[in-house]
């Protein structure tokens, strides 16, 4: 049944639209996840969205203890449609959900202690964690975590951006995944659910759809 719906709300898509889909969850990843600790300023939190659709991430964690935000569309570009967001109200219940999930807690951090980006392991699941724009995640935090990963940089500035931050981790992290021989991809399953998601979001009259289709 589940199977019919997806095919009868696929019929109402363009060919164009279909084919975009299959190649996008080809390769969408739960491989590494990120998450955003009480991120102040909205446009960030909205453009590591962003970063993450770009790069295949498929879910983004945003734990929201003192600075509750919602999404800016515009600096996300849509992305909140395709990436699935994941609010928590506490940083300690967020590494919970990770943990039983089987990721590594990885503190992205400038501190001199922490492994240069390029020497990152990616042997296994890892939910990478940014902190606030002014003071980075807490040094409780990151004693906490299983790892510590940095940005190399060689100029007088000890940062950058946390949206910026985001993006060119993924991009190097994401990139030897997919060159790895780890299973990096979605299960079948996880394909289809979000499959069905997306042909939902994408047709206005959807609930009118499904209704329709259950009646016939």
């Amino acid at each position: 049944m589940a199977q019919e719906l997806l095919n009868h709300l696929l019929n109402f898509l363009t060919p164009r639209r279909r084919m975009l889909f299959a190649k996008v969850l080809s390769e969408r990843t739960n491989y590494f996840t990120v998450a955003t600790q009480d991120v102040s300023q909205l446009h960030n939190t909205s453009a590591v969205l962003r970063s993450c659709d770009v790069f295949g991430v498929q879910n983004i964690h945003v734990i929201e203890e003192r600075n509750p935000r919602r999404i800016d569309k515009e600096i996300a570009m849509g992305a909140q449609k395709w990436v699935d967001v994941n609010r928590y109200n506490s940083t300690d219940s967020c590494i919970a959900q990770l943990r039983k999930k089987g990721y590594r807690i990885v503190a992205t951090s400038p501190h001199e202690d922490a492994d240069l980006l390029q020497d990152f392991d990616i042997s296994s699941p890892a939910a990478l964690f940014f902190g606030t724009e002014k003071n980075g995640l807490s040094s409780e935090f990151i004693r906490s975590a299983d790892a510590t990963v940095k940005i190399p940089m060689y100029g007088f500035t000890e940062s950058l951006n946390i949206s910026v931050s985001a993006a060119v981790i993924l991009q190097s992290v994401i990139s030897r995944l997919k060159t790895s021989s780890y299973s990096w991809q979605l299960t079948e399953e996880e394909k289809f659910d979000l499959h069905l998601a997306w042909a939902e979001k994408s047709l206005k009259n959807s609930d009118k759809l499904k209704e329709d289709f259950l009646r016939s």
